[in-house]
């Protein structure tokens, strides 16, 4: 018996022994790059990603390791300075991949006081000796090919396999087309890698033939944003990958063997804005009534974001309470999510009789009790005290709530824009405030927009009647609640806005 349990015990030591030495053997990508290979810490802070952070999806990761150690703001010659390149040289073993792209931060000074990055224009072996502003050392500057070519030849002498990349092309456009660097860093990329015999991926107009397939207005807001014409967004980091990946399948190069048939992408999970209201916020399929949230999401990053128009017409605080409206957008909240809310156009309804929507005006306790048509018996609360629940509920979800105030009427008593400051304008942020909630005075805020362009301007964004807007309506009003978002400190939903 005794001899069997031995015989298991060296069984599984063996097993477990082959199986890490396997691990261990196991091929590294490393990656060398600056920020569009790696944007930050590599977890999409701002919506940027660089195509590293992508690469290992395309990749069979059961045989191939990936590390990426790109690092932002570098050139060719400080990320050898910093030591970046000689923790990666100090890793590598025979038959690891060492894929290199720079040239975005090469063409910066060579000597500043801010970053000290640039490298000599060219591939050749001139030098320039500097005392370093920035360092305060003396240094000897190389060209730009002189550092690619010693990362080549020093990842070689240590028997790993370097393929070498033209920088990814900038979202510039002229006449439809993504310029090439065809004189500089893409040139001096493919000549350096052709003086080593290295595989190179001219990734510089290969991605750029796929924008170009795709378009200036497709590939501006989805593939960059309109704010960065250099760093990719998640969607972008993909596509600059995918064309590494397919370039590699028409290599000799060896990596192709680890390259996925069917490759699944996981993009990062995005963040949901729930929005709730009235007509002037839903999606009232009717050209004239639209509401503003139906136009919010064109200045939200959808990349990143999703934003979910839950707003119905005809509902005040107290029906999308009572008819389950609140209940069904409550139970999709997840840590996180954020929640717009806008009630009061019709608050100030019945509350016993007609639409029975109407709430109790301000934000107190009392109650009334009413018999609806069915029979069926309603306990009635104030507006502020709908609005604190909703608030509430969603905070003890996890999820950050934003109130509103409601939008103005095209009504002008005096020759200004009718307020209900002392109503539900003052009874939401009175909730918000309770509640320790983000509040936008969305109602004073377009009021004197209104102002500003004149009763007969403001007349058309009101086709139907003198409370819903039509489209141009209700971009001014979204254009303001995301304006307004993005003033507000310290609130993450800011970062998804873009104007």
């Amino acid at each position: 018996m005794k001899s069997i349990k031995l015989f298991s015990i060296l069984f599984l030591t063996l097993l477990f022994s082959n199986f890490t030495s396997s691990q261990n053997n196991k091929p590294t990508v490393f990656l060398v790059g600056d920020s569009t290979v790696k944007n930050g810490k590599g977890d999409g802070i701002g919506g940027l990603w660089g195509w590293g952070d992508y690469i290992g999806q395309f990749l069979d990761t059961t045989k191939v390791s990936i590390e990426n150690h790109a690092l932002g703001g570098t050139s060719s010659r400080t990320f050898q300075d910093k030591g970046l390149w000689t923790a990666v040289l100090n890793k590598l073993k025979k038959g690891d991949y060492v894929l290199i792209q720079f040239g975005h931060n090469d063409d910066g000074p060579i000597n500043d006081s801010i970053r000290a990055r640039g490298t000599i224009k060219g591939i050749g072996n001139e030098t320039q000796e500097i005392d370093n502003i920035l360092t305060k050392k003396h240094e000897v500057i190389h060209s730009y090919g002189w550092y690619i070519q010693k990362i080549i030849k020093e990842a070689k002498s240590k028997g790993a396999i370097p393929i070498v990349c033209s920088p990814i092309p900038r979202n510039d456009w002229k006449d439809g087309k993504v310029p090439r660097n065809n004189t500089s860093y893409r040139l001096w990329a493919k000549q350096i890698a052709e003086k080593e015999k290295a595989t190179f991926i001219d990734l510089n107009d290969k991605m750029a033939v796929e924008m170009e397939k795709l378009g200036e207005t497709k590939i501006t807001g989805t593939y960059f944003y309109k704010r960065d014409h250099t760093h990719t967004s998640a969607k972008g980091a993909v596509l600059a990958a995918l064309v590494i990946i397919n370039e590699l399948k028409s290599s000799k190069n060896s990596l192709k063997n680890y390259v996925l048939d069917h490759p699944k992408i996981v993009f990062p999970a995005k963040q949901k804005v729930f929005l709730i209201g009235d007509s002037t916020m839903a999606n009232n399929d009717n050209p004239d009534a639209v509401g503003w949230g139906v136009v919010f999401p064109t200045y939200c990053d959808t990349t990143r974001i999703e934003v979910i128009n839950k707003a119905r017409g005809g509902r005040s605080t107290r029906t999308f309470d009572y008819e389950g409206l609140w209940n069904e957008v409550k139970n999709q909240l997840q840590p996180g999510d954020f929640i717009l809310i806008q009630f009061g156009h019709n608050d100030a309804g019945a509350v016993d009789k007609e639409k029975f929507r109407g709430s109790l005006p301000g934000n107190g306790d009392e109650t009334q009790e009413v018999i609806r048509p069915d029979g069926a018996k309603e306990i009635v609360h104030t507006f502020g005290w709908y609005m604190e629940k909703f608030i509430r509920e969603a905070k003890e979800k996890g999820a950050i709530p934003i109130v509103l105030s409601q939008t103005p009427r095209d009504a002008w008593p005096n020759e200004k824009v009718e307020r209900r400051t002392d109503t539900y304008v003052k009874w939401s942020k009175e909730a918000a405030d309770k509640e320790s909630a983000y509040y936008i005075d969305l109602h004073e805020i377009v009021a004197l927009k209104y102002e500003a362009l004149g009763k007969e301007k403001v007349k058309a964004f009101f086709p139907k009647d003198h409370t819903h807007t039509g489209f141009e309506g209700a971009k001014l009003n979204a254009l303001t609640a995301a304006e307004s978002i993005k003033n507000l400190k310290e609130c993450g939903l800011k970062n998804y806005i873009e104007l």
